[in-house]
């Protein structure tokens, strides 16, 4: 046994045993992906299980220990990780443990095998923020570079003013930025020069539209039911407006919780309140199931699922038919957050009473009250005034025509025209897709066995509304509201999780804004903060921000701030290899340095440097923020980018959604080909991708081409794909080829010149516009010279030429990737 753990420590050379070992960073990430299978909560082959202490270090029937603090010798379980017999090596299939994960292991084990809870489950503690390397005091870069210098490596340089302004403004706006505002950039040599553009991005309108989008795609949002019909939820983009708002109020994040989990249930609602809570009608709605009692607790899991992965990073919803095997989450647990819903009622179909779904709106500085009470008066007259028409109509067929007098006559016709004003007054009454409940007494809540709704229930199994136990909260305050509508339980929760005692809840949102800017959250996993998740590659950081985002009242901006001021934000994303040549690509770089790309050494404390090696080769995942990752702009930022180029941006805000035309190949797709799918004006069409009408069974092909969101699911992270649709639709489809003659139009209008230079100014205008930087001579050259080539040798018309020259420029890397 001795022979096996010296080998084990030879192993660790190179690896953990370099360095302590961090039992949540280390060890528990190891068990959960390569044990927990056939030795964790659910199964526990030859009596071992070890997802807990006590039973990983208890004597087995066999006689041994799997573990035995102090003594990795002793250990069984460091034996079968080393064994070659295939009788007795874990894990017994797929591919063995890697020396690293071998060494931590036994490291671990050899330290005294302590026992930590999982780092996002305990309490957020403002760490100490690491000695500054400079002068430059932003705590960002206090702990990235502490990092750096534990690793050995070095950061990349500042990335240039051009290519700043550029990432921040998207990074902000979802826009490029224009002439005037990078003239003005590169023109002011200040200290503040950045601060003033960070502070004036925050303060855009388009800030808020552009924040919005990544909420949108955690909560799940569209504007149909999906399933056959794909029917339309009524007035469901005033969320999407509610959203907008918000972010650019700079709304304390734990009110923007609290609001949509419960915001009907807080004293006096206000309109905003009750939009927010439209939250619960986003997801995906069977008008006609098959099986209405199993599609009612589906729709209940979506409502847990989507509302613990958005707001707690933590996938409850793992639970719904036996205890998480991973997470320490049980199915009680999972019962007792779905029993904070249980009340909540349907989407609805089409025989509903609306009134559950929807409700009239306060009047601008009126109350929720009066506004139903309107709306009630409305409906009253309205219902007076159809009795009394029918009674009109039933003595005409009693009696015929001949039996109304001249006054009778004048009263039906003066009773259909009211009738006729009070449906206008009704329709034109604003309303909000918001949640309601069954009442003021919810229904009883059972764990179903199997998460089958439809075995019989037993009392031992009923649970009450409680949060997670490995949360170590208290249970539930729920008072009743002051109308009887509802539980209180909602709010009750909501307040929970905007608590700042609530270990997650700031931890996943600064996470989420982090990764708005880097493109990677410093937990990458980032709707998973439980033991499958990814550990976070700065967990000091993490918190620190976490803390600060508390204690500075949830304002998200003064967090975004803090952020874009750090040189870590600003860093260039250009590698550094050894000896200096800077900017060329990562990969070209690093074979033609040291022949053979991505070498990587991983120890306990975290990536050891490579005497000689650059930083990509050290570190090709960039966990240590070395340098800025290049992206590719999103779906909607590339399709805005298009419009703002062209100049037919139309910059108007909120309201219903718009329809942009779609070929009628893609509307043949449909079982009833454009069902559904309005028609917009062109002035309309040119409006924010944000406010494209969201129908799941037809996405617009753009953006479905580059990765949109799926509607179905949370979408926490949007995976880039690179695929023919793209170039084809970039290269031949009708928006692009349209966009191409606008932006030709433009670009003809703005040249000026004489007609012998005249295509030379419209070329290196194009890319002044599109590109935003001056154009190069020998782009101007080749631009122009297509153009001739295209009108002399493939006998395209002049004006044909320039828009195809149009269309090339906006097909070029460089308007469509970010640096």
């Amino acid at each position: 046994m001795k022979s096996v753990f010296t080998i084990a420590a030879g192993l660790a050379v190179s690896a953990a045993a370099a360095g302590e070992v961090d039992f949540a960073r280390d060890v528990q990430p190891v068990l959960a992906r390569r044990c927990y299978a056939c030795h964790g909560p659910e199964t526990q082959e030859a009596g071992l299980r070890l997802d807990d202490r006590g039973s990983a270090t208890a004597t087995l029937d066999s006689g041994v220990a799997a573990i035995v603090p102090g003594d990795g010798a002793a250990s069984e379980l460091v034996a079968r990780i080393l064994s070659t017999d295939p009788d007795t090596q874990m894990p017994p299939e797929g591919p063995r443990l890697s020396p690293n994960e071998t060494a931590a292991l036994t490291k671990w084990i050899e330290a005294g095998a302590e026992w930590k809870a999982h780092w996002a489950f305990g309490a957020v503690k403002r760490p100490t923020v690491p000695a500054p390397t400079d002068s430059f005091e932003n705590p960002v870069d206090a702990f990235i570079d502490a990092g750096l210098a534990h690793r050995g490596l070095a950061r990349a340089p500042e990335a240039d003013k051009r290519t700043l302004l550029r990432r921040v403004t998207y990074s902000v706006t979802g826009l490029p930025p224009t002439e005037a505002e990078t003239q003005a950039f590169l023109a002011d040599n200040s200290d503040t020069a950045w601060e003033k553009v960070v502070d004036r991005l925050l303060a855009s309108p388009h800030y808020g539209e552009h924040q919005a989008r990544h909420w949108l795609d955690l909560v799940r949002y569209a504007e149909t039911n999906s399933f056959e019909r794909d029917g339309v939820k009524p007035n469901v983009w005033r969320y999407r407006d509610y959203v907008i708002r918000s972010f650019n109020d700079d709304k304390p994040y734990d009110r923007f919780v609290i609001e949509q989990l419960a915001g009907d249930e807080l004293p006096e609602p206000s309109g905003d309140d009750l939009i927010a809570t439209g939250y619960y009608r986003l997801g995906l709605w069977d008008d006609e199931p098959a099986d209405k009692l199993q599609a009612r607790y589906d729709w209940l899991d979506d409502i847990v699922s989507t509302t613990g992965q958005v707001f707690l990073g933590l996938t409850i919803n793992c639970a719904r038919c036996h205890d998480h095997k991973i997470d320490p989450v049980s199915q009680r647990d999972y019962y007792a957050m779905l029993a904070f819903f249980q009340n909540v009622t349907p989407m609805g179909d089409r025989h509903m009473n609306p009134a559950f779904i929807e409700r009239p709106l306060p009047p601008e500085n009126g109350t929720l009250a009066e506004a139903e009470h309107d709306a009630q008066e409305i409906e009253r007259r309205r219902a007076e005034a159809q009795a009394n028409i029918n009674a009109i109509n039933q003595r005409i067929k009693e009696h015929g025509e001949q039996a109304l007098d001249e006054l009778a006559r004048e009263d039906l016709a003066d009773l259909k025209e009211l009738l006729n004003k009070l449906h206008s007054e009704k329709s034109n009454q604003p309303k909000a897709l918001v949640v309601t409940e069954c009442g003021s007494n919810a229904p009883e809540t059972f764990v179903l066995y199997r998460g089958n709704p439809h075995v019989e229930q037993k009392p031992e199994n009923r649970v009450e509304p409680a949060f997670p136990k490995i949360l170590d909260a208290a249970p539930p305050s729920i008072e009743l509201p002051a109308s009887d509508r509802s539980t209180g339980r909602r709010l009750a929760l909501a307040r929970w999780i905007a608590s700042p005692e609530n270990p997650l809840t700031a931890r996943v949102i600064v996470n989420r804004i982090w990764q708005n800017h880097f493109g990677r959250g410093i937990v990458r996993s980032p709707n998973n903060f439980g033991l499958m998740g990814d550990p976070p590659t700065h967990r000091e950081l993490l918190d620190w921000l976490a803390a600060d985002l508390v204690s500075n009242g949830w304002r998200l901006k003064a967090l975004q701030k803090t952020i874009l001021m750090s040189r870590a934000y600003r860093s260039a994303s250009t590698a550094i290899p050894a000896g200096g040549r800077a900017g060329r690509p990562p990969q070209e770089a690093a074979i033609a340095d040291h022949g053979k790309p991505w070498l990587f050494q991983r120890s306990a404390k975290g990536e050891k440097a490579m005497d000689g090696f650059p930083p990509e080769q050290q570190d090709p995942l960039n966990d240590a923020f070395w340098r800025f990752d290049m992206r590719r702009l999103s779906a909607e930022e590339l399709r805005d980018s298009i419009h703002i180029a062209t100049g037919a941006s139309n910059p108007t805000m909120f309201g219903p959604s718009v329809f942009p035309d779609i070929p009628k190949e893609v509307l043949a797709t449909q079982s009833r080909p454009g069902d559904g799918w309005g028609k917009s004006s062109p002035q309309e069409q040119a409006r924010r991708s944000i406010y494209i009408h969201v129908k799941r069974s037809l996405l617009t092909p753009l953006l479905a081409d580059f990765d949109v969101a799926d509607p179905d699911t949370s979408c926490p992270v949007r995976f880039v794909t690179t695929q023919p649709t793209q170039a084809l639709g970039m290269m031949n489809g009708e928006f692009l080829h349209a966009q191409a003659r606008v932006f030709a139009e433009r670009v003809r209008t703005e040249a000026g010149g004489t007609n012998a230079d005249q295509t030379a100014a419209m070329v290196r205008r194009a890319i002044e516009i599109a590109l935003v930087r001056p154009a190069t001579d020998e782009e101007v050259s080749r631009g122009a010279t297509l153009i001739d080539e295209l009108e002399s040798k493939d006998g395209v018309g002049p004006g044909r030429a320039l828009e195809l020259f149009c269309l090339m420029v906006l097909n070029l890397n460089e308007f469509a990737y970010l640096d």
